[in-house]
This record gives structure tokens, sequence and C-alpha cells, in this order.
């Protein structure tokens, strides 16, 4: 009784905490200030329109053609690419891999409740509520270990340098582990996290990782030993800010360090510069399929892997495309053009 108590405690004091977080967060900055722009838009067929008044939605004119697309057996709970494979966890409880044209290649049996799918040069993590397991890239389960708690309530991971990041909704921090399961350490905002739901998304690139602390519109950056590196965000729903109660969702890297953001309510997919600055938004809504819910976003070389229900698409950078978006105003070399 008193463990359930508690869980609730956790999870309500969370929703509370996020409520007044919306109300009354400065919003500032920390790095850099997001650099806003008025790119022109498009229509979800690429016909160009004009641009609508900032804040007001209307398609966004992306750099990005879909080339392939994809259904999967089952709605999509975890996601990763690597090389020329595309990892997918199902509600169903099984884990299906692709090539990047979309045929399957292998699929295996895994537990229910998945929450988030990660994988390195020879192993697939699977992530739990509280466990975490471990297969081969063929489907034998090589070892697992639960949570540090019996209370966690576990969202995404990242693998990076032989160590486990995986980020805990109901305690608000980062848990750190040894790719075999070895507990290193705890890793807490100092801003404090404050997560009203499963939006808890972390990604790493170049030894830094990148966590979305999403009650608080922003994205927070650390080195792999849990020092914080600075924050970048602000709420508010013009292009380079983050909408709704809870953004962003989920989050990606560049090869080049830039960092993609994925957002829920209007779903859109953007990209900041490592320091947080706004570089565009690369797909929006009607881009992505509309609907509601965040759509998972992986990034390779110039192609985005997008995974939302139960269908993966992949896009590729186009530069005629880009010349009517707004990367046609963006003076970085980006990695994302390939």
């Amino acid at each position: 009784m008193e463990e359930i108590s508690r869980k609730k405690f956790l999870r309500t004091v969370g929703s509370v905490v996020a409520g007044g977080a919306v109300a009354g967060v400065s919003g500032t900055l920390l790095t850099r200030s997001c650099r806003t722009g008025n790119p022109a838009v498009a229509s979800g067929q690429g016909r160009l329109v004009p641009s609508p008044p900032e804040g007001q939605g209307g398609a966004v004119a992306s750099p990005y053609r879909q080339v392939a697309s994809f259904a999967v057996q089952g709605i999509i709970k975890g996601f990763e690419q690597s090389g020329e494979r595309i990892y997918v966890a199902t509600a169903g409880g099984d884990v299906q891999v692709f090539d990047n044209r979309g045929k399957r290649l292998v699929r295996f049996p895994v537990g229910e409740n998945v929450r988030d799918l990660a994988v390195d040069s020879d192993s697939v993590y699977v992530l739990y509520p509280s466990k975490i397991e471990v297969y081969s890239p063929s489907g034998e389960r090589l070892r697992e270990w639960e949570a540090c708690s019996g209370l966690s309530d576990y969202c995404a991971f990242a693998v990076a340098q032989e160590f486990v990041f995986v980020t805990d909704a109901a305690h608000k921090n980062i848990c750190k582990y040894t790719a075999a399961g070895g507990f290193v350490k705890f890793i807490h905002s100092p801003e404090v996290f404050i997560i009203p739901s499963l939006t808890f998304g972390i990604a790493c690139v170049d030894d830094v990782l990148y966590c979305s602390n999403s009650g608080r519109h922003q994205v927070e950056r650390y080195t792999l030993e849990g020092d914080c590196l600075g924050s970048f965000g602000k709420p508010g729903g013009a292009p380079g800010l983050f909408a709704g109660c809870c953004n962003p969702v989920h989050l990606a890297c560049t090869s080049g360090g830039d960092v993609i953001t994925s957002e829920k309510g209007h779903p859109r997919i953007s990209c900041y510069g490592s320091d947080g600055q706004f570089r565009g938004i690369l797909l929006d809504s009607p881009s992505l399929g509309g609907g509601h819910a965040a759509y998972d976003v992986k990034v390779r070389e110039d192609r985005l892997f997008v995974a939302g229900k139960d269908r993966v698409s992949v896009y590729r950078y186009d530069k005629t495309a880009a010349s009517a978006s707004a990367c046609a105003n963006c003076p970085m070399d980006c990695s994302l053009s390939g």
C-alpha cells in the first residue's frame, strides 16, 4: 500500500508542478536566443503558398521529400535506425528488423509494454517501465536487469561508450548504467526535471547527452559524467518554440552535432544547433501525416527516419525543396544535406 501511494504521489506532484511551469516559466534561453525565421510554406502536395503570420500555424515548406514508407505489423513503441537496418519494437511484444527499403529481415519475440529501443554494434536493448533486456541482433536474449526502484517509470534511453542512460518519468532523473547492467549514478537537472507524462526523450552525440525537460519546454545538455552544460528552449507555438504542456517529446542528433526535436499536439520536427540556435522546421504536421502524437525520428546523413503509429517513413534532403524552405537562409554547413 505504501509503494502504491508513493507512486501516485510522484505522478500527481509531477502533474501539478508542470501546470505551474506552463503558467510561470519565463522561458529564458539559457545558452543563446533562438533565431526564428518566416520561411516559405507549402501545402501537403508541395505547392508553395504565402507564409502564415508567426505563431498561426499553416503548412511549412520542407527541405525533405518522402522517398519510402512501409507498414509494420503492430503499433510502434520503440524505434531505432542503425547502419542499413531499421529496428522496431511493437505493442504486440516483438522486435522487427527491416532494411532501409522496408523489407523485413528478422523478427523475434520480446515482452509487452515496451517503452523504447536502442541499438549498438552488437546488441539490441529493449526498455520497459522498470526493466531493461538485451538481445543479440538475431533475437537471442543475452541479459537483463531490473530498475533501481520498483516504482520507476522508464521512458527512453540512449547507449553511449559502454553505458546506458535511461530517463525515469516517475523519479524525474536520468539513471546511468554500464552496458552489463551495473548501476553507476543518478543524474539530476540543476533546473529540476518537470515531466508531466512520458515525454522525457534522450539522445547522444560526440559524448554529449541531450534530454528533454518537457514541462519546462527545454532541451538540456550533459556530459557522460552527468555535468550540466546548459539548456535551450522556451514555450510558444511559433517556429523555434515548444508548444503545449510538455514538449519536445523525442530527440535525435546529427553527425554534425545538430539537435532534432519532435513535438506532439501539432506534430512537427525541427532542427537546432548544438548551442540551441534554431535552424528551421524540417517536417510539419501535414507532411508527417497529421494526428496529435509526436513522431519518433532518427537521422542518418541526409535522411530522416520517422516512425508513427504502425508506419515508418523515410525522407531525403532535396536541394530544390530546400531552396524554398528555411534552409535557404541558413549559413551553416549542414550535415543533413549529405
